[in-house]
């Protein structure tokens, strides 16, 4: 069995999209990244000038403690140059069935939307079908595939639309490393 080094993967794909000004975040404003289900230890490829966590539970300083399947974000509108969501989003609910029916994917994509600036980038890196990888652990609720970015949530007319997102992203980059499905939206 071979080992994939996802980290150093990213970094390349990173540098690449840098050097080729696929991504630019505005050096002239202070850059922010806030790094949704990071665990003890949020992350920052777009090289932000600040780093900020976010997770159900917080023993870090740079992580905030926050219930992100029923709690908006506890943030200020376009607070962030850029969202990082790694091996998190195919955690997030699709549905919620209670006294209403509730798509707290699609409310996390709306709170994503809301604390990005416009021109901001969300990353999102996740195991998605067709692979194995996207079924095995039970705690994955929300597959992913290719489609899912650039149908849902991308372009004038998402048909995330019809179930609540009320925003637009561009999408800039999505590609396969294994089985992860690594794509980077723009916020339009």
């Amino acid at each position: 069995m071979s080992i994939i080094n996802i980290a150093s993967a990213e970094e390349m794909l990173f540098q690449s999209l840098f050097q080729r000004r696929a991504i630019e975040i505005d050096a002239s404003v202070k850059s922010k990244t806030l790094d949704l289900g990071c665990g003890q230890v949020p992350r920052n490829p777009f090289k932000c000038n600040t780093t900020v966590g976010c997770d159900i539970n917080s023993g870090h300083p740079l992580v905030v403690e926050c219930d992100l399947f029923r709690e908006k974000l506890p943030f200020e509108t376009g607070d962030f140059s850029a969202i990082t969501a790694f091996d998190f989003v195919e955690h997030v609910p699709r549905v919620s069935i209670g006294e209403t029916t509730r798509f707290p994917f699609v409310e996390l994509m709306n709170e994503i939307l809301r604390v990005l600036r416009t021109g901001g980038y969300f990353y999102s890196r996740t195991p998605a079908y067709p692979h194995a990888e996207a079924f095995q652990d039970p705690t994955h609720v929300n597959i992913i595939t290719d489609k899912t970015w650039p149908t849902y949530f991308c372009g004038d007319n998402p048909v995330g639309a019809l179930y609540g997102f009320n925003g637009g992203f561009k999408l800039v980059f999505q590609g396969w490393h294994g089985f992860y499905l690594l794509t980077i939206l723009q916020k339009i």
